[in-house]
Parts: structure tokens; C-alpha cells; sequence
């Protein structure tokens, strides 16, 4: 495990030095989905403190005991949110990159000031506009935005997007980075294992990486 984080450190920081940007701004979130304590802990030991999960029920029955031996450990919610999952999400978390819609803005705003803490957070962005994908569509972002900034006194760091499986990456992370600047958003959330080099160029500010980290998924 260890030898493939540092592996995928280096191309980042490679793929940044050819986009010229400083490797620094690109921080790379290990997608631990599927995996538990005995393929995490090898990542930990290697000094990584930046995981990704999708699903909060997964998240909830592994990462308690594993932020009590690390505390340092930054935990972001990179899957879908349901409403009535964002108290624990809230308590779990301390970033989520799904918010793409008013209910669950709300739902994440009332429990930040229940709970008295202030995540990290990204709007999804569903810029192929495919009908079985989450995320806000491009369309609507401005209004979601202005949601969360004037009424909810959200503070959005940037946006999300998983680009369609049959098209060029490429096309959709200028087009999520071009939405950004548009709304004066720096933060960009965009690039997994088979695209992160790409997503680097075109700016990303965090890459979802997984399976180049952790190897193949276990079968459901």
C-alpha cells in the first residue's frame, strides 16, 4: 500500500510541476470505500491523513476507532447524502463534496449549527446532466450557490464533478473549472485513479484516488 501512495504522490506532483503549479496544492484524498482497518493502517503508517469514503454507514463502523489512534485524520464524505443521514455525516465528517440540492444544504446547515462545527464543503456538479447521476445541473448551480451562501450562510470551498464514463475527462474538468471561476470558487474536487494526471492539469484541488492505492476492490 505504501509504495503504491507513494507512487501516486509522485505522479501528482509530476503532472503538477508539468501544469506548473506548486505539487502542495493538490491534496490527494485515498478513497478507503470497501476497505477496512487492515488495508487502511499501512496508509496511516506511511504518514497519510486524507481519506475519502462514499457511504456514511461504512464510514461510521471503521473510522471512530481509527481517528482515535490518529487523531490528525481528515475524513470527506465524497458519495451521495440523504438527508436523514446528515447528522451523523456532520458528526463523521469534516468535509462533504455531495451537496446538490436545497434539502440537503439545509440538512447540513442546521446540523453544523446544532453540532457547532464548520466543515469543508463542495457543491456536485452533474455536467453531463445524466439522469442516473447526482449533482446539481450546471444550470442550477447559480441558484444553489446563492442558497447556501446568502440564506445559509454557507461557506462553499469549491466544486465536484464525476465526468460520464464514455466521454474525454478532459472536456468536463475544464468545463467544472470554468464553472468555478464563473462563480469565484477556487476549490476543484475532481479526478480519480484512471484520470487524476488529467484532473491536475486542468487545475483540480483535490484528487479522489482509490484501487492505484489500495489495489483492486474486494467483490460485493
Amino acid at each position: 500500500m505504501s509504495g503504491r501512495l507513494a507512487e501516486t504522490q509522485a505522479r501528482i506532483a509530476v503532472a503538477a510541476k508539468a501544469a506548473e503549479r506548486d505539487p502542495a496544492e493538490v491534496h490527494l484524498i485515498a478513497v478507503s470505500k470497501t476497505f477496512g482497518a487492515p488495508q487502511i493502517l499501512p496508509v496511516l503508517q506511511a504518514g497519510h491523513r486524507l481519506f475519502g469514503e462514499n457511504r456514511v454507514q461504512e464510514a461510521k463502523a471503521k473510522w471512530p476507532e481509527l481517528k482515535a489512534q490518529f487523531p490528525d485524520i481528515r475524513l470527506h464524505l465524497i458519495g451521495p447524502l440523504q438527508s436523514n443521514k446528515a447528522k451523523e455525516a456532520v458528526e463523521l465528517f469534516d468535509a462533504i463534496h455531495s451537496i446538490d440540492r436545497p434539502k440537503i444544504a439545509r440538512a447540513v446547515a442546521e446540523e453544523m449549527r446544532k453540532q457547532g462545527k464548520r466543515l469543508e464543503l463542495f457543491l456536485q456538479v452533474n455536467t453531463g446532466e445524466e439522469p442516473q447521476k447526482a449533482g446539481v445541473a450546471p444550470r442550477e448551480l447559480p441558484a444553489l450557490l446563492a442558497l447556501c451562501r446568502d440564506e445559509l450562510g454557507l461557506e462553499i470551498a469549491g466544486l465536484m464533478c464525476i465526468p460520464p464514463l464514455e466521454e474525454e475527462p478532459a472536456l468536463r474538468f475544464a468545463f467544472l473549472t470554468k464553472l468555478a471561476a464563473d462563480n469565484a470558487l477556487s476549490g476543484l474536487s475532481m479526478g480519480m485513479s484512471d484520470d487524476f494526471e488529467t484532473a491536475v492539469a486542468f487545475g483540480a484541488t483535490h484528487v479522489r484516488v482509490g484501487s492505484a492505492i489500495f489495489g483492486a476492490r474486494p467483490k460485493p
